[in-house]
């Protein structure tokens, strides 16, 4: 199913309300419909004529994000090195996770608001294991890790590297460090 192209009024109003998400999600500060449409200088009606819930707000903000690493993931699956495919796909996807403040509670949330959001999750989730067992066939990783350990231990080093602190670039190298170590636990 298409939907028709939006009015330009309506257009601008949406990436007005995204953008506002944005800085919003950027700062710390949990989605509110009423207070993005108070600061986007719209009616709350609008707001809630393009999204719905702020979890549907939220899974937008974060679609930019988990459609490149999508893209990443499919790049990464036509890589002959089956161990250079899955490490650089985990550490983009871990990068993500820690420079992209929407993209955290998209990946967690048990449950999704948009089937788009669903479909590129499904995706990601799809291509970790296709390069997992991939690096399994060619011996390069330990035979008892399994694709279901594969989120937990990416989430768990950007939430350690976030609980580090410290600027962006700190916080991101931090979390290269320790997905370093985590590879290096991964070799058989």
């Amino acid at each position: 199913m298409t939907t028709a192209p939006l009015r330009k009024d309506a257009a601008r109003n949406w990436e007005r309300i995204v953008a506002v998400a944005r800085e919003l999600v950027d700062g710390g500060t949990a989605l509110q419909l009423n207070d993005v449409a108070r600061r986007a200088g719209l009616g709350v009606g609008t707001v809630y004529r393009h999204f719905a819930t702020p979890e549907a707000l939220l899974e937008t903000v974060a679609t930019p994000c988990l459609e490149d690493l999508a893209e990443h993931g499919r790049r990464a699956l036509a890589d002959p090195d089956p161990w250079h495919a899955l490490s650089g796909f985990l550490a983009r996807v871990l990068e993500a996770q820690v420079t992209d403040a929407a993209l955290p509670p998209v990946a967690a949330a048990p449950a999704d608001a948009l089937p788009r959001t669903t479909e590129l999750k499904a995706a990601l989730r799809s291509t970790g294991s296709t390069l997992l067992h991939c690096a399994h066939l060619a011996g390069a990783v330990r035979p008892d890790l399994t694709a279901p350990d594969l989120v937990p231990l990416v989430c768990g080093l950007a939430h350690a590297a976030t609980v580090h602190g410290g600027p962006l670039p700190v916080r991101t190298a931090t979390a290269h460090r320790y997905l370093a170590t985590l590879l290096d636990g991964l070799r058989p």
